[in-house]
């Protein structure tokens, strides 16, 4: 989505234009309306204002809500618009003035979960875990607990496709995949697809294993998971890697700590089988690439796009930079944004190890939490906009203009209830981009690597909503 002035939207609403006279005899005034419709629908957004103020005649089908309805699909995906059209949520919404909203993002609101009345088993208290939205459920599978112990269990909720603030855990599995803590698990489709983590012996895995949420009315809620054929090849173990889907066919992989504690550096992407029932693994070499590191995010933005954020370095330093991977060409290459915190406002608070970054409506990626190079823990909310580059074929991008920098990084205002700082917890939007779901993490750590004790384990579900003026 591209950033836009606000003042552009009011002129192509509030526009009286007197250019009729001078647009007429012009060739694209003949134009059927449904060619300019699908012109407009190529353009940036700038442009579709700014051909609104032009004359009434153009106005009226530029700023018609049938067609920002189409430029929203077109911006945000049509998973998104489905959703939020049938939801409760504002159902007589207007897409421009929804766009606008978006586009100018100020602030979140955060809201405590509650349970049922009754005793109901809960999850326990963990982190570096997974946490997934799918099949309009909520699962939560695995991490590691006090004493340094992995988990193998599974839980799920059950969200449906409407904002709520109360759910009810169902433990549905125990046993497989095998415990473990630092794995990475993305949705494909209907499915779940994990790879690798670290168990309470150290031993790095690198298995690879699907998942599938089942509803049915008399039994509930179920899932299964089986272990995918992926052939002789598969990436080192490891853990503290990261992941995300692309296109619902790949799993892309990053990083973490492999073999003897070493910090790794490579990119793996595993295709899945049009049924799912195998997979390959093929290692993606290309020069330059980010640094060895773990704890870092990787989040995909629209079909083809990956974007690659912080972590922790080989010398144990906290990272604050950003890559992107390309797929859409076929050709893989890795871009790295180069930019200066001194020039972002508040970004001296950037670098992180542990955070969540995740694809909210909008396409934009909002980060949440984390842990510094002293290892005190985070509880603000960034929202990082590749979109306000002005390019991504150069190598590297050097961003030295701080007002682009302003709209790529824009730090936002949390409202309503108050987690505590966080790190090493998951984070999920459901299928609207709208509601976020924060499970779990480290809190109120110590100060020193080697001291355990002073580490305290989570086990609250807070929701995070973008806060929109509708």
């Amino acid at each position: 989505m591209k950033n836009t002035n606000t003042a552009y939207y009011s002129m192509a609403e509030t526009s009286t234009s007197t250019s009729n006279k001078n647009m007429n005899g012009s060739p694209i005034t003949n134009l059927a309306p449904d060619h300019l419709f699908s012109i407009l629908l190529l353009l940036p957004i700038d442009s579709i204002l700014a051909f609104a103020m032009t004359c009434k005649k153009f106005k009226a089908l530029a700023c018609s809500d049938t067609l920002w309805e189409s430029i929203c699909r077109r911006d945000w995906g049509p998973n998104s618009v489905e959703v939020l059209k049938s939801s409760n949520f504002q159902f007589q919404l207007q897409w421009m003035r929804l766009y606008r909203q978006i586009s100018k993002l100020e602030s979140v609101s955060c809201h405590k979960m509650t349970y049922p009345d009754g005793e109901f088993e809960l999850p326990k208290p963990r982190a570096s875990h997974s946490l997934n939205f799918v099949s309009d459920c909520l699962v939560l599978f695995g991490g590691g607990c006090e004493g340094g112990r992995h988990l193998d269990d599974t839980w799920v909720a059950y969200i449906g496709k409407d904002f709520q603030k109360m759910l009810k855990w169902q433990k549905v599995n125990s046993g497989l995949p095998s415990g473990r803590f630092g794995h990475s698990c993305v949705v494909i489709g209907d499915s779940l697809v994990l790879f690798g983590g670290i168990n309470d012996h150290g031993s790095r895995q690198n298995d690879t294993w699907l998942g599938k949420v089942t509803r049915r009315e008399t039994l509930g809620i179920t899932l299964s998971w089986t272990l995918l054929d992926v052939g002789t090849i598969a990436p080192p173990p490891r853990g503290a890697h990261v992941a995300c889907s692309i296109d619902n066919r790949f799993m892309l992989i990053h990083g973490g700590i492999g073999l003897s504690g070493l910090r790794l550096g490579d990119t793996w992407v595993l295709e899945l089988s049009e049924n799912l029932c195998f997979g390959t693994w093929r290692e993606i070499v290309t020069c330059p690439s980010p640094a060895a590191r773990s704890g870092h995010s990787l989040t995909c933005i629209g079909d083809s796009r990956v974007v690659l954020f912080g972590g922790r370095g080989l010398g144990y330093e906290v990272l604050d930079d950003v890559w992107l991977l390309d797929m859409s060409e076929g050709i893989l290459k890795w871009v790295q944004i180069l930019y200066e915190l001194p020039n972002i406002p508040g970004g001296v608070s950037l670098p992180r190890v542990g955070h969540s970054a995740t694809l909210i409506l909008g396409g934009r990626l909002l980060i949440y939490g984390g842990e510094d190079s002293s290892r005190h823990k985070k509880d603000d909310f960034w929202v990082l906009d590749i979109s306000a580059i002005p390019s991504t074929s150069m190598q590297p991008i050097t961003l030295n203009s701080k007002e682009i920098l302003a709209k790529m990084w824009k730090r936002l205002k949390a409202s309503g209830y108050k987690p505590n700082c966080r790190s090493f917890h998951r984070a999920c939007a459901d299928h609207s981009g709208r509601y976020l779901y924060v499970f779990g993490g480290m809190v109120d750590g110590s100060l020193q690597a080697a001291e355990s004790s002073g580490l305290r384990f989570d086990g609250e579900l807070f929701l995070v909503e973008l806060v929109l003026q509708l």
